[in-house]
């Protein structure tokens, strides 16, 4: 502060002074006139002094002032020129009005005045054109002081900036971030992530080797995988004999995954001219920072690639689950012992029961209806309630139904799902067939109330599934829920003995879900349709039943005449818009197409009388139809699955057709 200010007396107390003064001098002229005068002519000449002083001060003051803001002003305008940030402002017309220096650095030109906002900053076009959506293509809004402000990351050569826009104002504000986005990258680029690989085949794949060809076996696999993992920088630590700990940053995840885990091929393709070649599976875990929580991300995604029927890999980080390989078909390694355990659980569950709840997919086939009558006879055979839950009939079991129909004890135990929903007590069972989603069940909320669940399936297990199952019984490598049940059957009671009926049902179950014998078999599978033959299964009946209709047969025709071929061997029929054909029909058009010369997998396109678009798909094992139909939503085997979408046909068809694209180009279509 300048002297001037500082040693100027002023206040109240003068005026105070003066006033005193005054008084004095008219005290003082009373008695004594001439000193009065005398008084009153040195107070004026006083008064006279102060106000000069005051008239000089204030000159002195308005001069500093005026220098000061001169000085502020100048100052300001070479602080504002020079800060280590960019400032912007622009005008209606998205185009810039005036620039501080450091905005000229960051673009490398003498000034961007005259230049439009689309030129400088593109992504910001869309913020400015719709002010009030410009947080919903990533950006953030908001101020402390309520003033409409977006905040976004943007590049600009090298250089990262924070950009800062007041709307307002029409004010940009740049700060570089660069040395913050490095370390960010490097920070996400270290995260942990935790890993197992596990020979899922060893037992199959050392079958008939003595103990010396087994290890020499273990030791190329592990000598294969060790350098695999060397190569992409995986720390690798051997748990047991068939199974690795991995460990490994998300930069190595990510390097992987761009790899498509090529370990799953390598190991295959080393181990070829084994009778059963050797299969990995692979869990990744990634996203936690708990360590426990990596573990059991790892563990969960090793049982989901196991489930899906090995040599896969599957990557779980955050909420996306990314599978990897499965290229395969599943190689049958479920034991007798497992089908006794489960028998025997089940068979517990059930006598603590007071009733049985059954249940199968939406738009119910054969195969559930077959297994849901096995489950149904298991519960009787112990006298415990049971019923089987149908909404209503579908063309796919029209004729099974009447079948069933006939047999009034059998037929009276279908019910529809709000008799279940009123019959599910606290301790009742639900037992779920064909299927392991929650919301494919006929009735989600049975599922939601139920207190005890058991899972019989045979697909893949896909994303989502039911975890609050106290019995999981899945098996992909069976050929349907009517082959797993009839194991069941076997193992649940000591002297199982099946009506015509029920055994007719349940080999029915197995013939539609492998075409008759034609996929998906294995010897469980004859085993299974030979000890229904033997309790009285009419093969004469399910012909009946699996007959086509003349009507059906031609709309089936009429399919197939839109049939074109694309990469050589796929076979894609799409019907034209308007065309509403019942879903059995597109899976049979599907199962047709695959009959075809030079024809490796068929797609089968149309609407369905519920307004959905049905994608059918089918294979013979060279091509994984179930990678395909995950990608668009949907799900099922490696040689048979299928989607439901929104839509029109030519949208499902473009969809389809963009999928096939990005796994020709990633991987390959054909095995």
């Amino acid at each position: 502060m300048p002297k001037f200010l500082q040693q100027r007396w002023h206040g109240y107390y003068t005026v105070w002074a003066f006033m005193l003064m005054l008084l004095l001098v008219i005290i003082v002229t009373r008695y004594n006139w001439p000193l009065g005068i005398i008084s009153l002519i040195l107070v004026a000449a006083l008064c006279y002094l102060l106000l000069k002083a005051e008239m000089r001060y204030r000159k002195n003051l308005l001069e500093y002032i005026n220098g000061l803001s001169f000085r502020v002003k100048r100052v300001e305008g070479e602080a504002i020129s020079a800060l280590p940030f960019g400032i912007v402002l622009y005008g209606e017309d998205k185009a810039v009005e005036w620039n501080n220096r450091y905005v000229c650095k960051i673009f490398g030109q003498k000034t961007l005045v005259g230049m439009s906002l689309q030129e400088l900053f593109p992504s910001l076009t869309s913020v400015l054109n719709e002010k009030k959506e410009g947080h919903k293509d990533g950006h953030r809004e908001g101020s402390k002081d309520g003033s409409k402000q977006i905040h976004t990351e943007i590049k600009i050569g090298e250089s990262h900036f924070h950009l800062m826009l007041n709307l307002e104002e029409r004010l940009i504000y740049l700060y570089d971030i660069t040395e913050m986005v490095a370390l960010r990258e490097k920070y996400e680029a270290e995260k942990l992530a935790l890993g197992i690989i596990m020979m899922d085949n060893l037992d199959e794949a050392a079958q008939g080797m003595d103990d010396q060809q087994r290890t020499t076996l273990i030791a190329k696999v592990t000598a294969e995988i060790t350098e695999w993992a060397r190569q992409y920088g995986v720390y690798l630590r051997r748990l047991s004999s068939d199974r690795y700990l991995m460990m490994l940053n998300y930069q190595s995840l990510q390097e992987l995954e761009k790899s498509r885990f090529v370990i799953l091929d390598e190991v295959r393709e080393m181990t070829a001219e084994l009778k059963v070649p050797m299969t990995l599976s692979i869990g990744l875990g990634f996203g936690s920072e708990s360590i426990t929580e990596l573990g059991e991300l790892a563990q969960s995604s090793l049982d989901m690639a196991l489930g899906r029927g090995g040599d896969q890999a599957a990557v779980k980080a955050g909420q996306r689950l990314s599978f990897y390989g499965g290229k395969s078909n599943a190689v049958e390694k479920r034991t007798r012992v497992r089908a006794r355990v489960i028998a025997h659980a089940l068979r517990d569950l059930m006598q603590e029961s007071d009733k049985v709840l059954i249940m199968g997919h939406k738009m119910p086939d054969m195969d559930v209806i077959g297994a849901s009558i096995g489950v149904l006879k298991a519960a009787q055979m112990y006298n415990v309630e049971a019923y089987i839950v149908l909404p209503g009939r579908n063309p796919s079991i029209d004729r099974m139904m009447d079948q069933v129909q006939k047999d009034e004890k059998l037929f009276e135990r279908f019910i529809s799902p709000e008799q279940a929903l009123a019959l599910l007590g606290p301790h009742s069972l639900l037992v779920i067939v064909d299927t392991h989603k929650a919301s494919m069940t006929m009735e989600p909320k049975l599922v939601q109330n139920a207190s005890r669940v058991v899972v019989v399936d045979h697909h893949r297990r896909g994303e989502e599934f039911i975890n609050d199952a106290v019995l999981v019984y899945m098996e992909p490598y069976a050929s349907s829920a009517s082959e797993l049940v009839t194991e069941l059957l076997q193992y649940i009671h000591e002297k199982v003995q099946l009506t015509p009926m029920e055994a007719t049902m349940l080999l029915a179950g197995i013939t539609v879900d492998t075409k008759h014998f034609a996929l998906h078999t294995g010897s469980r599978t004859f085993e299974a349709a030979g000890f229904l033959r033997r309790s009285g299964a009419d093969t004469i009946q399910i012909q009946r039943m699996l007959k086509q209709d003349l009507q059906e047969y031609l709309a089936k025709s009429e399919v197939i005449k839109h049939a074109k071929m694309v990469y050589d061997h796929i076979a894609l029929a799409v019907t034209e818009p308007g065309t509403v054909i019942p879903q059995l029909l597109i899976a049979q058009a599907a199962d047709t197409l695959l009959n075809m010369t030079d024809v490796v997998a068929s797609f089968v396109i149309s609407e369905r009388p519920d307004g959905l678009i049905s994608i059918s798909a089918r294979s013979l094992g060279r091509m994984n139809v179930q990678v395909v139909m995950e990608r668009l939503g949907g799900g099922g085997h490696l040689t048979n699955a299928a989607v439901q979408l929104k839509g029109t046909v030519e949208e499902a068809e473009q969809k389809l057709l963009e999928v096939l694209s990005q796994i020709e180009e990633k991987e390959g279509l054909f095995e």
